[in-house]
């Protein structure tokens, strides 16, 4: 595994001579700035809205009394960048091995003295690294709440720890999306369609239960366990559980595992 680091190094340098970095980067740090401004603003009217309401019902005190940073604030801003890494994420891993296979480059990769595990890991890290770096814009505006207001600290750490591992996940799909098909538009599809159904899983249970049936059979149940939307809602809400980290952690190793065997697959075409 000595070359891993290695691999990693050369894919997130290669990432940064194509524009799609920088692309990304540009789009990802606008819409963030975007959806903080309209969370802080939104709030902000709601709570003028409470103190107005309070002088003719004094029960709106207790709206009021609730309102906080993390619910109203970061809750909301954080939800919207999950969706946002849900389109940008299959961007980044599209040319992992999709590249590799369309210049014929692949050949020349697995007969290395490189290991399977040691490119499959390399270009993950390689592309985690990436992630790593949006994970850290996004974290510059809820410390900016931090300057000006009374955020809790390990509620907005829990939630940001749910946004690197509900990226990471992606990730690792958007990998196994990429190794299957020479055609990077093909690999960026096929990785946007998983990562869209892994999330809509919790509102399909919904349906299920709304309907009768499904949910009485536990299969909604099911579904909304299989939905990283469900688990990702439970870390920004502050509930770090064993769970749930099992749960990223179990479908990053399951995807990466099948990058493996895709990948592997290639010397017995």
């Amino acid at each position: 595994m000595r070359h891993v680091g290695t691999i990693a190094r050369r894919e997130l340098a290669s990432l940064f001579v194509s524009p799609v970095a920088y692309v990304v980067l540009t789009l990802f740090s606008v819409l963030a700035g975007f959806f903080f401004l309209s969370s802080v603003l939104s709030f902000s009217e709601a709570v003028s809205r409470l103190q107005q309401m309070i002088g003719f019902d004094p029960r709106f005190a207790e709206q009021l009394a609730r309102a906080n940073l993390n619910d109203d604030v970061i809750f909301p801003f954080l939800g919207a960048m999950s969706i946002v890494l849900l389109f940008l994420v299959p961007g980044i891993t599209m040319g992992l091995f999709a590249s590799e296979t369309a210049n014929g480059t692949d050949e020349l990769l697995l007969t290395s003295p490189l290991t399977i595990w040691e490119i499959v890991l390399g270009k993950f890290l390689a592309a985690a690294g990436f992630l790593l770096l949006l994970v850290g814009l996004v974290a510059l505006f809820p410390g900016i709440l931090f300057v000006y207001g009374d955020p809790e600290v390990q509620k907005t750490l829990a939630g940001l720890l749910g946004l690197l591992l509900v990226g990471l996940t992606y990730v690792a799909i958007g990998c196994f999306a990429s190794s299957v098909t020479s055609s990077q538009v093909i690999a960026f599809v096929l990785s946007f369609v998983m990562l869209l159904l892994l999330w809509m899983l919790s509102f399909l249970a919904d349906l299920g239960a709304a309907g009768g049936p499904v949910g009485q059979s536990g299969l909604s149940s099911f579904l909304r366990w299989l939905s990283s939307s469900e688990h990702f809602e439970q870390l920004v809400k502050g509930l770090v559980d064993t769970s749930d980290l099992a749960y990223f952690g179990a479908l990053i190793g399951t995807f990466l595992l099948l990058t493996k065997a895709a990948v592997e697959s290639v010397r017995w075409r």
